[in-house]
């Protein structure tokens, strides 16, 4: 997603035809899985990968399983409960589930598990936070963010199309779409880790609002078997007049996160040069009324680049265009990204820049991307780690790293 350098960031440069509305996501290249998404022979229903929510409730559907049966499936997966087996159910304090089930479970969790497998760890400075490149069932990479506060951030997309200028996922361009439950499957990732995370932020590589139906089915996914408040599923974003409606819409009412980064509109434009053309003032008012409505407050993503966005008149209008709003705004200084100009400001102007907006009567707080010792910002860790595959000559056609 987005545009911002925050516990994760991402942006991706896409070239829109000029017959596209200004909102209109780009259409998402195909590449080659193994074994799409098909109908399964109910003899042999486990051999086929799982790819989205509806292929794993269809395989348990197939194998006999009844709602009580699926929902501890669901439950297990996200780390809520043991993996159901034989001698659980015929204890008698659960309906024992078909014969089939409970030999299938062991492949269906294999499946699972093979939807999103943690390539490699690397740790942050602070013993809370850790960057996490995961491969997906295809054989590509997507980063997740174990954060403070037993927080985990995901991915939407692999690559993004809003073409942030300081961000690295932006530059590899928009790859594919994650499905629903490869967004999942980064959250049920991180419960194995961290049994005790009771926070998803959808503010990884990838703008959400540009994959809507996917993270829309993960949330509501989430919020219904994994136990997560509404308020502790975070949905980041650019800002897209789509997402607003789906959400009014949503019978989930999940926090927001708007990266904003400046209340120029024309500075926006260039800061994002794909992203959505809704005025800023447009902007905040529809994220102020999704606010009031989810009753969660808004959170402004501002990344702090010197002598670009952190002038006091700039901060000054911020003040002023959020006063008596329900939100907050997060100042984070810009991650360093190879061959870019921007760069962080002086650590005292930042905290600077937080009094003065707190003195306008706005919430304000400074900080850094989690792990971002760890590679900086989104995209920047598998950015590196492809490039060395790349030199030793262990990539695919498509660029990506071979399991």
């Amino acid at each position: 997603m987005l545009m911002r350098s925050g516990a994760c960031g991402i942006m991706q440069a896409f070239a829109f035809s000029a017959s596209r509305p200004p909102c209109m996501t780009p259409p998402s290249p195909t590449l080659p899985a193994p074994g799409g998404a098909q109908d399964v022979p109910d003899a042999a229903p486990s051999q086929t990968p799982l790819k989205t929510l509806a292929d794993l409730e269809r395989r348990l559907e197939l194998l006999g399983a009844k709602a009580g049966h699926k929902r501890l499936v669901y439950r297990a997966w996200l780390g809520l409960a043991p993996w159901p087996d034989q001698e659980a159910f015929s204890s008698g304090r659960r309906p024992l589930p078909p014969k089939r089930v409970l030999e299938r479970l062991p492949q269906i969790r294999q499946a699972l598990e093979a939807a999103a497998r943690i390539r490699s760890r690397h740790p942050g400075g602070d013993p809370e936070s850790e960057r996490l490149l995961v491969t997906l069932g295809d054989g590509q990479t997507v980063e997740s963010v174990l954060l403070p506060r037993r927080g985990v951030c995901v991915s939407t997309q692999m690559g993004c199309a809003v073409g942030c200028v300081f961000c690295m996922t932006g530059r590899g361009g928009l790859v594919r779409q994650l499905t629903d439950l490869e967004i999942v499957a980064q959250a049920a990732t991180a419960r194995r880790l961290r049994p005790a995370t009771k926070k998803v932020v959808f503010m990884g590589m990838g703008e959400p609002s540009h994959n809507l139906r996917n993270v829309l089915s993960a949330v509501r996914f989430l919020a219904q078997y994994g136990a997560f408040g509404h308020k502790d599923l975070v949905i980041s974003t650019v800002g897209d007049p789509r997402l607003f409606d789906e959400l009014n819409a949503s019978d989930v009412r999940p926090a927001l996160a708007l990266s904003l980064h400046t209340v120029d509109d024309e500075k926006r434009s260039r800061l994002l040069p794909r992203g959505c053309r809704m005025k800023v003032a447009d902007l905040v008012a529809a994220a102020e009324a999704w606010g009031r409505t989810s009753g969660y407050p808004v959170q402004y993503e501002w990344t702090l680049m010197k002598d670009v966005n952190d002038g006091l008149d700039e901060i000054d209008a911020l003040g002023r265009l959020l006063a008596g709003h329900y939100a907050m705004v997060n100042f984070i200084p810009v991650n360093a990204v190879e061959g870019s100009p921007y760069r962080r400001p002086e650590r005292e102007h930042a905290a600077e820049l937080v009094r003065r907006l707190r003195s306008a009567g706005v919430v304000a707080t400074l900080r850094d991307s989690a792990a971002q010792d760890v590679d900086g910002g989104c995209g920047q860790l598998r950015a590196r780690v492809l490039k060395e595959f790349r030199g030793a000559g262990e990539a695919n056609e498509a660029g990506e790293m071979l399991p």
